[in-house]
């Protein structure tokens, strides 16, 4: 999340009025992220007692097109008992609304706190929250490619240049090669559906041992499920810097995965490549933001190093991190 548009009070106002959801009564941008502009918004609710949502305006990465994948997957899992907010549709029952030449959407706010340093306990139970996720996705008509898969990202490194890597860091240019490698053997034929694909820790919030809310599906696509699992696990059982690996966390949240979904010996066998891959694709989009953020936006640049070293400890102990998956 992040804020790259400026919506004046007025704008903001009459956006609001557009749905059943009383007046507004403030609105806060939220520096977060890089992709969308977004704000925490409060109303005074339809039944004249309060409410809280999110709003978020699509500025980067996403096609519009696929908005109604992303908002009706919203619908579609929180329908299924999955703790996931709802899209709020406005008067008109749409999903979104435009504003300008950008699209916006308003979505039910869930309580909650995203967990900087996870217990196994909370590993265990997104782990079981993402299997959920991957079968009450199972009957969803949507569908939509992978556009950030490993040829992807092989190619973004590629573009980026090895000079332009190094400015980075001198160590980053290294990732070209190893990206292309993987791209030429990366596993085919593995259980696939509707995956979230970005689950980090900011994006799950936790009520103690309990998740409330998984949450920013705006990268969710058609993949394998064990790579949606890889990435979690990635994004959940380091440090924020990738220095440190936990290893209590990351076996909790296999563990909480397979007692909703077990899976098969081909995923688990294919875990070690899927979990390179899951570092190259954000050491690529990373890597791409750095060079492309601009100066002024209100957002902070996201190290692509902390998924080299996560790269770099999966290269050289998958035997050992995914040996009781």
């Amino acid at each position: 999340m992040a804020v790259y548009t400026q919506l004046s009070a007025e704008a903001l106002a009459a956006l609001i009025a557009c749905y059943d959801v009383g007046d507004l009564v403030s609105a806060k941008g939220i520096a977060e992220g890089v992709s969308n502009s977004n704000w925490l918004v409060d109303t005074t609710g339809a039944d004249g007692f309060g409410a809280r949502y999110i709003l978020t305006m699509y500025e980067r990465r996403i096609d519009l097109a696929d908005l109604p994948f992303f908002l009706s997957l919203l619908d579609h899992l929180a329908a299924r008992g999955c703790p996931v907010p709802r899209t709020i549709h406005d008067r008109e029952g749409a999903l979104y609304r435009t504003i300008g030449q950008k699209c916006v959407a308003l979505i039910e706010f869930l309580p909650g706190v995203s967990v900087g340093d996870p217990t196994p306990a909370q590993a265990r139970a997104v782990g079981a929250a993402l299997a959920q996720m991957h079968l009450a996705a199972t009957d969803f008509a949507g569908s939509r490619p992978n556009d950030l898969g490993i040829a992807t990202s092989a190619s973004v490194l590629a573009a980026c240049g090895a000079g332009a890597l190094a400015g980075i860091d001198p160590d980053l240019p290294r990732t070209i090669g190893i990206a292309a490698d993987l791209a030429a053997r990366w596993p085919q034929g593995l259980p696939t559906g509707v995956i979230h694909s970005d689950l980090f820790p900011d994006n799950v919030l936790m009520r103690g041992k309990q998740v409330s809310a998984l949450i920013d599906f705006y990268f969710a696509c058609t993949d394998a499920r064990a790579y949606d699992l890889a990435v979690t696990h990635a994004a959940w059982s380091f440090s924020a810097d990738g220095r440190q690996f936990n290893s209590a966390v990351g076996q909790a949240l296999l563990a909480g995965y397979e007692s909703v979904r077990p899976l098969n010996a081909e995923e688990r066998a294919a875990l070690p490549v899927l979990a390179e891959g899951a570092c190259l694709r954000f050491v690529s989009s990373r890597a791409q933001d750095w060079l492309d953020t601009p100066a002024d936006a209100l957002v902070a640049k996201k190290d692509p190093m902390a998924f080299v070293r996560r790269l770099d400890h999966y290269r050289a102990h998958a035997a050992d991190v995914f040996a009781a998956a």
